[in-house]
């Protein structure tokens, strides 16, 4: 929809320069502000477009399967990150564990498994374990994180950097810092099994099954209504009955729960539960989230988005890869691409308030 200005006065009272006679919009500025209000929706989408047709043309590569499965199979990760960070980033918060709970998740799910397959437990029933252990655990490591923040009133940022610290060294703690490789076949078969023609991994299906459930959560329900509620006035939603303390918690338990899940993925895309697995990787999904249109403010974001900004970020990696250049660009390119979109996020709102 269009913005809506209600008045265009200055805050000394004198009628802006864009404004008509009584105070209204010219329809010259009021077209500006509708196109600027619908291209922030979906620039993005021509971003993504625009690197596929360049990195086409540098790279024919591109277009082959094998482009698209590392593509795809690098993006999971991040996407899975990235479904809870919106729903976080919505109420104005952010989680800077996730990256962490994937890591720990994955070894204490990996130390698990191998217990079992060691007392020769029947692999179908330890690999269903396994997922348990690790949807659990991040379950709770995200209650934990929304209780700190709900009931103690800490920051979201404190709360999560202190998870992401205590977290992030535990993995290197569990089975002496070592590798996992004796887990149930049914890990690795999970990593590599493809459908469709061998163009779709069953960890892509499993990823775009969880944003597909978690889209329609944030876009269909009261879950989703009050998420956003929360995040454009916090108050307002406490006011109108919404019990905001049990949302959020709820919230950043259902992010620690998808890292988890995370976790179980990028154990089965290497067959391997590795302790340096998700290092970083709660940057990758922040970016994903706010590269998607997402207000770090609060109060706005879509699942679309969230999806198109993670394949942004992973076809800039298989792109540089793919035209030899060093991949440490991916990074800055990525920088570039974030610091564009929060400055647009923060144009729509200067303009909106005019």
């Amino acid at each position: 929809m269009p913005l809506r200005l209600p008045s265009a006065l200055t805050p000394s009272g004198s009628v802006s320069p864009g404004a008509g006679p009584e105070g209204e919009a010219t329809p010259t500025r009021a077209a500006w502000l509708n196109w600027v209000d619908r291209t922030g929706d979906f620039w993005i989408v021509g971003v993504l477009g625009l690197m596929v047709l360049v990195f086409g043309v540098l790279a024919p590569d591109l277009f082959t399967r094998a482009s698209w499965l590392n593509t795809s199979q690098y993006a999971v990760e991040f996407l899975l990150l990235a479904i809870g960070q919106t729903f976080v980033i919505i109420t104005g918060g952010i989680d800077l564990s996730d990256g962490a709970v994937l890591g720990f998740t994955g070894m204490v799910s990996g130390v698990v498994m191998q217990s079992m397959l060691a007392s020769h437990e029947n692999t179908l029933f330890t690999t269903i374990v396994g997922f348990a252990v690790a949807l659990a655990l991040g379950a709770f490591i995200g209650f934990v994180n929304g209780y700190l923040i709900t009931r103690l009133k800490l920051p979201p940022f404190i709360v999560t950097l202190g998870t992401l610290t205590a977290i992030g060294a535990a993995p290197s703690l569990v089975n002496g810092g070592n590798e996992i490789v004796n887990l149930p076949p049914q890990i690795g078969t999970l990593g590599t099994a493809t459908i469709l023609g061998g163009w779709i991994y069953a960890t892509v299906l499993i990823a775009a099954v969880a944003c597909v459930i978690m889209g329609l959560a944030l876009h269909r329900t009261r879950y989703g209504l009050r998420t956003f509620a929360i995040g454009s006035n916090n108050v307002g939603a406490r006011r109108s009955g919404i019990n905001v303390n049990r949302h959020l918690v709820m919230v950043y338990t259902v992010s620690g729960t998808l890292a988890g899940l995370a976790g179980m993925m990028v154990t089965a895309n290497f067959d391997t539960a590795t302790p340096v697995a998700g290092q970083n990787d709660e940057l990758s999904a922040i970016a994903a989230v706010v590269i998607g249109g997402a207000s770090l403010f609060g109060g706005r974001g879509t699942m679309l988005g969230t999806v198109v900004g993670t394949f942004i970020i992973a076809l800039l990696v298989t792109g540089l890869v793919l035209v030899g250049v060093n991949g440490s660009w991916e990074q800055v390119a990525t920088g570039i691409i974030v610091v564009a979109a929060v400055a647009l996020d923060q144009v729509r709102l200067r303009l909106a308030e005019r």
